[in-house]
């Protein structure tokens, strides 16, 4: 990659992630080859926050501005879904099971 198209893709992201971290039990599903949260990363980076109710949705718009904690969820199946949390320091985003936060 260019230095040209890493500065691209940066100037396209709303936010800091910080470190990108990845729950156990979403690195053993990655594994297994039964979840790429990659895409759902990708949604999340553009303001998508997936499958949260309008309140929720709200806040994570006023926080990419505010810096707080920004929450989402995505529905991958019917028996698989994922949490993509950032901190409100930008310190760390992980990605994680609903019951993993």
């Amino acid at each position: 990659m260019t230095s040209n198209s890493h500065g691209k893709y940066r100037r396209k992201r709303l936010f800091e992630i910080g470190a990108l971290e990845f729950s156990k039990d979403v690195e053993n599903l990655m594994l297994e080859g039964r979840l790429d949260p990659i895409p759902y990363f990708e949604r999340y980076m553009r303001g998508d926050w997936g499958e949260v109710d309008d309140d929720q949705w709200q806040q994570n718009n006023a926080a990419v501005q505010s810096g707080k904690r920004l929450d989402a969820h995505y529905v991958i199946t019917r028996e698989l879904s994922i949490r993509i949390v950032t901190d409100a320091e930008r310190n760390a985003t992980v990605i994680g099971l609903p019951f993993e936060f």
